[in-house]
């Protein structure tokens, strides 16, 4: 087990608290986060973008003009890719598919080897457990800046918060969503990508259980 500070809303010391090792202890491995992070990334892409081949363009069902005799160039349709108005050759379609088959396993070992990392580097804090009768971002933006301030020298200044719950609440989602760079996620939900995006990962007390519960099999 690791014994880390517990903290308060008001960013004071009240006691300790064991992470455990399966979790939180786990050694660096960067290929793995990498090949995770991409997969995560490219199953999260939308296709949007869609241009229409000469067999989709409305129109063009009738040949211009006879195929001899006119002193023009032969054409079968007003619809060809060189011609205004006509097709798209090789041109983006909504049939591109950017999904990536990740294994469940390597998804969750890179995701404990992030919040590992987290730990090692000084941007995890372990924060007691609170409840909000009321959506209150100005509580929540205090309790941030009470907290900021027992973080170690190297990681010290002005970052994105990720605010870790034991299962997710309207109201608390509601108080964090208005602040610039910070957000709420249930534990249960925790993935790779916001880990590595949001610099500082504040964790309430009860979430460490369901992180263990849920990631580790």
């Amino acid at each position: 087990m690791l014994q880390v500070d517990l903290y308060n809303q008001l960013g004071e010391v009240v006691g300790k608290t064991d992470l455990p090792e399966e979790v939180f202890g786990l050694a660096n491995n960067p290929e793995l986060l990498v090949q995770v992070l991409q997969g995560q990334l490219a199953n999260r892409r939308q296709v949007l973008a869609h241009t229409k081949d000469r067999s989709e363009v409305r129109g063009g069902g009738v040949k211009p003009w006879r195929q001899k005799g006119t002193g023009r160039a032969r054409h079968g349709s007003i619809r060809s890719p060189i011609w205004k108005g006509g097709g798209v050759t090789f041109g983006p379609t909504k049939e591109r598919n950017f999904s990536k088959k990740v294994n469940v396993k390597a998804k969750r070992k890179a995701l404990l080897i992030s919040l590992s990392d987290k730990v090692r580097t000084g941007q995890l804090l372990v924060v007691q457990d609170f409840t909000l009768a009321a959506p209150k971002t100005k509580t929540i933006a205090s309790m941030f800046s009470n907290l900021s301030k027992n973080l170690t020298t190297t990681t010290k200044r002005s970052g994105s918060t990720l605010l870790v719950l034991p299962k997710n609440t309207s109201v608390i989602e509601k108080s964090t969503r208005n602040l610039p760079r910070a957000k709420s996620v249930a534990a249960a939900h925790l993935n790779l990508a916001d880990v590595l995006q949001y610099q500082y990962l504040f964790l309430i007390e009860p979430a460490i259980a369901v992180i263990k519960e849920t990631f580790v099999k």
